[in-house]
């Protein structure tokens, strides 16, 4: 059976992964009575509440004569890494971008490193049932990028369809009225366009992109044969990282159809396959047969860019809601991570045995790591999200980000005025039909708590995207910390109504009545820029004199609500959040009132 690998890029929310599921059903993998949910392969929790594919997915369909091999990747710029591995793994893409949209941050960024890997770009225009569809502006604005990115003359004469994924229907043309109900447009586009894999003769090379982990087999490298044969049970060499040379049994080989991983006995050259059998196994060595070892180039692996300290819980509530607390059990479930997420670093603070320096590529990239330990059972406490620093050429280097900012001509000036605040320099600005679009570069500093005051301030009608763009010179010093105090409680118990009532004249609280409260808690938000230590537990004096006026309910305003996200944005550095199975709490380092009041004296 000839083959074609392809991959499908685009920025976040773009429609990967709805296109997928129509391309299955399109080739008729699945049986005509199979249940299948949609967003096939967005396979885990967190990736179907939130609408976001997380990692990489590898699935293969047959059309026509051919075996099609096909991975969705992350749209999100946290997992951009994933993107530039695999483009080695293909010999296209179809770069998917909205019709109304147009081309974004993630865009670019996913179709610079295709263009870098010189693989054949086909142009897939999504949504076009949209009644905001601009399909020819769009494409426009593709072009424009292609030319902006350097690409070739053929790459420029790029084939283009308009689908709608959700609808499964597809054309040729821009006019919706000529859609039809398939997505036989986009397979055969594929076959006529995307050339087969090379497959070169010689000795074994193969080299994993990608990694997985089960139980049984331990760590999996998913990867394409480059040339030559593999086999099940075959002893081959893996050229390590470090130029070492290290012999095994292949103990598994996986291939891919539809939803399923299947096992098979060989794979040949042009095959995207996972192999198990090496239980140490990295993105980037190559496997080769034994007395022919021939490394491929190394793979890059993007660094990390974010650090935040993961620690055990110390608060005076471990262990009432989450059943693994130890920093055992903390440690084995992070270094667990790093064997699946090479983007991942993980090490030990020097000093405290029970805490963990982890370093990502983002925010998102190490809130869903927290989301998934909490939702294992995990308690544990977290520190505010750190830039990692770089000294290039003598100087103090940090990470900057490439931002576009979509949004509503009236909320402009704020917008400009808390970029400006937080070191942004704006590049360009353009407005089409009362929507304005800001081009920034801001220091990533500066982005950390961003999006919930963005959100704020455009009343949720603003877009903002971003992706990691370079390190350049550090930007000033007090970028993106917190203007406003908080009010923190000085006393363990239950909150009450009574207490809570008399302490909304000095802010926005966390919490409601009945909230377990311990002391040095974050329990709100203070109107002015100092902490201030209150009593929330206090009760009414109750006396037996009734009162000629009696006494009216109380009303308190609704609570603020906090998700991780917003409380790992809001924290300052003398501040952690408390993530259990059933809550996040905010929190001051040191609890105690008197002793946090020494501390601040001292550094004052």
């Amino acid at each position: 059976m000839k083959k074609k690998n392809i991959a499908i890029i685009a920025h976040v929310d773009h429609g990967k992964t709805t296109l997928v599921d129509k391309l299955l059903e399109a080739s008729g993998t699945f049986r005509d009575n199979e249940e299948v949910q949609e967003r096939a392969l967005d396979s885990n929790d967190i990736e179907r509440e939130r609408g976001i594919t997380i990692l990489a997915k590898t699935t293969a369909i047959n059309y026509k004569d051919y075996r099609i091999n096909i991975l969705d990747t992350p749209g999100h710029a946290d997992f951009g890494g994933e993107v530039e591995r695999i483009m080695n793994m293909v010999d296209g893409v179809l770069l998917v971008v909205d019709a109304y949209e147009g081309t974004m941050p993630q865009t670019r960024f996913v179709l610079k490193k295709a263009l870098d890997a010189g693989v054949k770009p086909i142009v897939v225009v999504n949504k076009i049932d949209k009644e905001s569809a601009r399909p020819k502006e769009v494409i426009d604005e593709v072009m424009d990028l292609f030319i902006e990115l350097g690409a070739d003359i053929d790459d420029l004469d790029f084939p283009i369809v308009y689908v709608s994924a959700i609808n499964g229907t597809s054309s040729y043309s821009p006019d919706v009225s000529t859609q039809e109900k398939d997505m036989t447009k986009v397979l055969d586009l594929i076959i006529d366009n995307i050339p087969s894999p090379k497959e070169e003769e010689g000795p074994l090379q193969f080299q994993p992109a990608l990694l997985d982990y089960n139980d049984f087999v331990g760590r999996i490298g998913i990867g394409l044969v480059k040339r030559g044969t593999i086999k099940v049970n075959q002893m081959v060499s893996c050229v390590r990282i470090d130029g070492s040379i290290k012999q095994f049994r292949v103990a598994k080989i996986y291939g891919f159809l539809g939803l399923k991983r299947i096992e098979i006995d060989e794979a040949s050259a042009g095959d995207i396959v996972a192999i198990a059998g090496l239980p140490d196994i990295s993105v980037g060595e190559t496997v080769c047969e034994v007395g022919k070892e021939e490394a491929l180039p190394l793979l890059r692996i993007d660094e990390p860019t974010l650090q935040m300290t993961f620690g055990v819980n110390t608060s005076p509530f471990c262990g009432r809601e989450g059943k693994i607390v130890t920093a055992r059990k903390i440690e084995e479930r992070l270094r667990k991570e790093t064997e699946r997420d090479v983007s991942l670093k993980v090490a030990p603070v020097e000093g405290d045995s029970e805490s963990f320096i982890v370093s990502g590529r983002g925010e998102l990239h190490l809130s869903i790591l927290i989301e998934n330990m909490r939702r294992e059972g995990f308690e544990l406490q977290v520190s505010k999200p750190a830039i990692i620093k770089k000294e290039i050429n003598g100087e103090v280097c940090e990470p900057f980000e490439d931002v576009q900012i979509d949004v509503p001509e009236e909320y402009v000036g704020s917008v400009i005025e808390a970029l400006g605040n937080r070191e942004g320099v704006m590049e360009n600005m353009t407005s089409i039909d009362g929507q304005v679009k800001l081009h920034y570069t801001v220091p990533t500093r500066g982005l950390i708590g961003f999006s919930t005051e963005f959100m704020t301030m455009t009343k949720g009608y603003g877009i903002l995207n971003h992706t990691y763009k370079e390190y350049r010179k550090q930007a000033g010093t007090h970028v993106g910390s917190r203007k406003n105090g908080v009010l923190v409680s000085m006393e363990n118990g239950k909150a009450t109504a009574y207490s809570l009532g008399n302490l909304e004249d000095r802010g926005v609280m966390f919490i409601e009545s009945g909230t377990d409260v311990y002391e040095g808690m974050i329990v709100g938000e203070n109107n002015h820029d100092n902490d201030l230590a209150v009593n929330v537990v206090k009760g009414k004096n109750l006396t037996n004199t009734r009162s000629a006026s009696k006494d009216h309910t109380v009303v308190l305003k609704r609570p603020r609500l906090m998700s991780l996200e917003i409380c790992l944005d809001y924290i300052n550095e003398d501040e952690l959040v408390e993530v259990t199975p059933l809550n996040f709490r905010m929190r001051k380092k040191i609890l105690n009132t008197e002793l946090r009041k020494k501390q601040d004296a001292k550094e004052k």
